[in-house]
Formats: structure tokens, C-alpha cells, sequence
């Protein structure tokens, strides 16, 4: 493949070295506080517009759609939280207008889901996993979402999944993507883990499998600075929708975009074809190894996506937390610990010293007497409010003991792993206290009557 342009980058580097007064924001003017301020300007003449891109921006982002095959991709500096908002208004704005907008969905979604509901006003209708789950995880089946979508009285204007899951699991995409289609309604996938699916050979990138739009958090598995996301739109919702793409992002993001992170996301299209995927596949393989590795010494290893390695402690009796901790005395940091599971995600820039570091920290450990993982509850709470309703009423903060019985306003939630114990609009009820000790959360925010 030839050389790809990176024409933000070309941009600025050009800019940063011109003998120039920089009478425009920022305000550092260049001046090295932190080493990268010569590289971060704004929207100056020639730098073009992020939300009404015709020259450097239009040019990359056209570059990142070609890489990722996409109808269209669009930049966000704002994280997935930012294309969440987007592709669920999209959707609210492709709907049939009749009734209230309801959204059929994972109950695992990431807060940001939850609370751009509150904001576009949208009722959800909860899958929930038809087996004993974690919080972080709900595994659907395309037969489950079909019946539920059989039994709705009302369209809903999406199904949206979460896939990869913070533990990396993954549904059917293919097999939920012909499902919705069926009932004429669009899958909205959270991509933030998974965008270096695109790269994997074939590709499990949402969007091949059939998603009509997804999120992808670029800084969370591609080398990418913090805050680089993607809002990716098949072919189809690019003919219906493209045209508003930019219009829908603009609406939840700032007018002050930050040019590193655009930067970084120009320079992935480059590096993407210039050796990635073989990268990639080395460091798959690595991980794979590993995690066969640690299988036959006796550690519990949940099936995950491709760079992922997460550990089930619960099976050999100490939790997450502990083992976090004996990864930390190995010099290693991981992604995510709760109680029954560790989780460390790998990208191709990790060395190969880094998995031996894994491996010599959790090799030895002795095995306590496993205990059993906490569930979320079988059965969804009560539902009072709407989601909008219940974050914008009037509110009161409470230990959870004290909460039981009251109606949750804003979504209870540790971060990580961001996904809520009980949704806004939802009763809270006994079940729930060992989760919120679980999870550190003392004390949660109840509607006010």
C-alpha cells in the first residue's frame, strides 16, 4: 500500500516552525511548558474546521474511512462518550417519529449511555443476560433480542450492545445484525474496546459484521492520545444519515477540539498501513500463548477478544484486587480489578518482557479455596422514572443503606468499570447493597419528593 497522508500533522509541523506571532488562542503560544505546545493550536486559517471540515480534516478523515472501510468515519476528541451521544441521536433522527423513542439494550452500557438518554429523552427496555452474569458482562443471544423485539408493542429506534465488554466478551454480531435487520431496526455497537478489530485478518470490526454504527475509543486500543474516538457509519447509514453526522457530533462536543489529539489520530492512518495488522497479529499470538500458558497452571481465563487477558481470581480464591496487587509488585499495572476479576489489555506497542513480566508475577501463587463470584441480580428493579425524569428531578445524596426503597436519580456507577448498578428512574433495593460494597460505592443520589 502506498504512504499515507498525514496532512493535520503536516499542518501544524509546518506551522511550529514558521518564525510567526501568534496573536490567537491557545495561550501558552508555543512557549514549552509541558514540550508539546508548539504543536497545539486552534482552528487558525489552514488548519481547517473539525465539525466543517474541507481541507486537512476532510482529507484525514478520509483516509481513516478508507483504512477502516467504513461509509463514513468521523473524528471525535472527545472519547466514545462524545459518538455514543451522536450515533443514538442519529438514530432518534432516522426513527418513525410516532410514539415515545425507546431503545432496546445491553444492561452492561457504560454511564454514557445512560446519561445520553437523559438528554435525548429516550426510554430503554434492558436486556439481561439469561444466565448468571458479572456487572461488567450480559450475554444476549440474537434468539433473546429477537423475541424481545417480537414482543415490543412499539420499534424501537435501536438495539445497542456493548461488544467488547469491559471483561471482553463478545455476542453473535453477525447473527444480531441480520436480526435487526429483519425488524428493520439499526444495531448501534459500543466499539470502544475493539477498534483495532478493523485490523485483525478477516476483520471483527462491528461495522463488517453488519452494525449500521458504532463508537470506537481509537486511545484505547490503538496508539492514539487519550480522548481520540472514531464515529463509524456503514455504507447504508451513510447514504441515510452521513449528512448529519457532523451536525450530531457537533451537538455534544466542544468548539474548542484539541489539535494533538486530532494529530495523533492523523498519524494512525499512516502507521495503520504501513505494518500494523502484521504487528498486531505478533502481538495476538503473544497474548494467546500467554493466556494458554496460565490455563495450564490452573488459572481460570475468560474467553476474551484478542488482546485482552482477563483472569477469573474468584476460581483460585483470592480476588481481582489481590492479584492486581501481585501484578503490581511484578512492576505491571492492569486495565481493571474488582472483586473476581483481573483484566490487563495489551496493544502491539507492549514489548514481549512485558507478558514474561505477567507471567513471573502470577506464576507460584499458591491457591486459596475458591468462593463464588458476586452476580448482579436476576431480576430488573422497579421502574418509577424515566431516565430523563429521574436525573434532572431534584435530588438528594444518601448512604446506601438509607437508600433502599428510593428512587435512584443519577446512575450509581465506580469508574471503572462505568457501568451502573441501578439506572436512573429504577428503584434501589436490598439486592443491590453488596454490589455497592463491592464497588466502594457508599453513598448514591435519590430523587427528591
Amino acid at each position: 500500500m502506498s504512504r499515507i497522508s498525514t496532512p493535520i500533522c503536516d499542518f501544524v509541523q509546518a506551522y511550529g516552525k514558521k518564525d510567526i506571532a501568534r496573536l490567537h488562542m491557545p495561550g501558552h503560544k508555543g512557549a514549552a511548558f509541558l514540550g508539546c505546545e508548539a504543536l497545539d493550536i486552534t482552528e487558525i486559517a489552514g488548519a481547517d474546521e473539525l465539525y466543517q471540515p474541507d481541507g486537512v480534516i476532510a482529507e484525514s478523515e478520509e483516509n481513516a474511512r478508507r483504512l477502516f472501510g467504513t461509509g463514513k468515519t468521523v473524528y471525535g476528541t472527545e472519547g466514545s462518550s462524545q459518538c455514543i451521544r451522536a450515533m443514538l441521536f442519529l438514530a432518534l433522527q432516522a426513527a418513525d417519529p410516532a410514539g415515545r423513542p425507546v431503545v432496546l439494550a445491553g444492561r452492561n452500557a457504560h454511564k454514557a449511555f445512560h446519561y445520553a438518554c437523559s438528554l435525548l429523552d429516550l426510554d430503554v427496555e434492558w436486556l439481561i443476560s439469561e444466565r448468571e452474569s458479572l456487572l461488567c458482562t450480559c450475554p444476549i443471544t440474537p434468539e433473546q433480542v429477537k423475541k424481545r423485539l417480537a414482543g415490543l408493542t412499539e420499534k424501537p429506534i435501536a438495539v445497542y450492545i456493548t461488544a467488547p465488554d469491559y471483561l471482553g466478551y463478545r455476542p453473535d454480531i453477525r447473527r444480531l445484525a441480520e436480526v435487526c435487520g429483519t425488524a428493520g431496526v439499526p444495531l448501534l455497537v459500543d466499539n470502544a474496546h475493539g477498534a483495532y478489530l478493523k485490523f485483525l485478518n478477516p476483520s471483527e470490526h462491528p461495522i463488517d459484521l453488519g452494525a449500521a454504527m458504532t463508537c470506537d475509543s481509537a486511545h484505547k486500543t490503538l496508539p492514539v492520545l487519550t480522548g481520540g474516538a472514531y464515529l463509524q457509519l456503514s455504507a447504508e447509514w451513510a447514504e441515510q444519515m452521513g449528512g448529519e453526522a457532523k451536525k450530531a457530533m457537533e451537538l455534544f462536543g466542544s468548539t474548542s477540539p484539541s489539535y494533538l489529539i486530532l494529530q495523533s489520530l492523523d498519524c494512525f492512518n499512516c502507521y495503520a498501513a504501513e505494518g500494523y495488522p502484521q504487528k498486531l497479529a505478533e502481538t495476538v499470538k503473544m497474548l494467546e500463548h500467554l493466556r494458554e500458558t496460565l490455563r495450564q497452571r490452573g488459572w481460570e481465563v475468560l474467553e476474551s477478544d484478542p488482546l485482552r487477558l482477563t483472569l477469573l481470581a474468584a476460581e483460585t480464591g483470592y480476588t481481582g484486587r489481590e492479584i492486581a496487587e501481585r501484578l503490581r509488585s511484578g512492576s505491571v499495572e492492569c486495565e481493571f480489578a474488582d472483586g473476581e476479576a483481573v483484566v490487563l489489555m495489551a496493544t502491539p506497542e507492549n514489548r514481549p518482557e512485558d507478558f514474561r513480566r505477567v507471567f513471573a508475577a502470577l506464576d507460584g501463587i499458591e491457591p486459596r479455596p475458591a468462593f463464588l463470584p458476586l452476580h448482579v441480580p436476576a431480576a430488573l428493579p422497579e421502574r418509577k422514572m424515566t431516565i430523563r425524569q429521574a436525573v434532572f428531578a431534584r435530588r438528594e445524596e444518601i448512604s446506601c443503606d438509607a437508600a433502599v426503597g428510593r428512587v435512584c436519580a443519577m446512575p450509581c456507577v465506580s469508574c471503572p468499570p462505568a457501568v451502573p448498578i441501578v439506572a436512573g428512574g429504577e428503584v434501589i433495593t436490598e439486592e443491590m447493597l453488596p454490589l455497592f460494597r463491592a464497588y466502594g460505592v457508599e453513598r448514591v443520589d435519590v430523587v427528591k419528593f
